[in-house]
């Protein structure tokens, strides 16, 4: 895995960009993240890897075992510990990572936990229409119809969409804007939602799918926008006085 960080998703906003275009977005809390451990491929562990906290922990609410193997690389407690396979910036233990390892105009991926919505029937949890609510349709609206396969095979095919519990599963967002860096705040502001409640943990790495060529290109085009909206700012400004006069 490449760059990434722990965070926590504490909510959405709006804000506008350099032309004045408004930008929702989703505010992480994304540090300080500690480095716990550095695995190296030629070392006992055989693989490159760094493992990162997040969110301070009182000591006793840990358990033994994994208090023990905090102390033994000299950090802090905290309540989330990730690692981060092939990490692409050369750190040690000790060391703070924060949101600085973005900037803005790179894709990230968001990972976290989506909602639990508890069980839920077929027309919620999977989009199915539901029965009529006419032309004498009675205790049908909101049911899947027929599962069953008469008398050969006799059994409910396997995979058959049903009512069940919806949500609290492992999800990934993919290929989402990083809009800011604040870096004082330790807070990254992406573009779109990401899974998960307000207050929940998530993991936000580099982009899998996005080429970095484009994301270049995209940076550039930022930059250059950014430098060239306070001279057309000025222009605009220019041609009011003018009329003016």
């Amino acid at each position: 895995m490449p760059l990434g960080l722990l965070g926590k998703k504490l909510g959405h906003t709006r804000v506008y960009d350099a032309t004045g275009n408004v930008i929702a977005v989703t505010v992480v809390l994304a540090g300080p993240n500690r480095v716990l451990q550095v695995k190296r491929q030629d070392g006992k562990d055989g693989y490159n890897a760094v493992q990162l906290g997040f969110d301070d922990q009182k000591e006793q609410r840990l358990t033994k075992p994994l208090l023990g193997h905090i102390k033994k690389h000299n950090g802090a407690a905290v309540k989330r510990i990730r690692e981060f396979r092939d990490f692409t910036m050369d750190v040690k233990p000790g060391d703070i990572v924060g949101p600085a390892i973005f900037t803005v105009g790179d894709f990230v991926d968001a990972i976290g936990t989506t909602k639990g919505r508890g069980f839920e029937g077929v027309v919620k949890r999977h989009g199915f229409r539901g029965g009529d609510s006419t032309h004498g349709a009675k205790g049908w609206h909101r049911r899947s119809g027929a599962i069953g396969q008469r008398l050969f095979p006799g059994t409910v095919m396997r995979g058959m969409k049903m009512p069940g519990h919806m949500g609290q599963v492992r999800r990934t967002t993919q290929n989402l804007e990083i809009i800011q860096v604040r870096e004082a705040d330790n807070l990254l502001l992406i573009k779109g939602s990401i899974p998960g409640s307000e207050g929940d943990y998530v993991i936000i790495r580099e982009a899998k799918k996005i080429p970095r060529t484009l994301v270049a290109e995209r940076r550039a085009a930022a930059e250059a926008k950014a430098k060239a909206a306070p001279a057309k700012a000025a222009k605009g400004a220019a041609k009011a006085e003018a009329k003016k006069k």
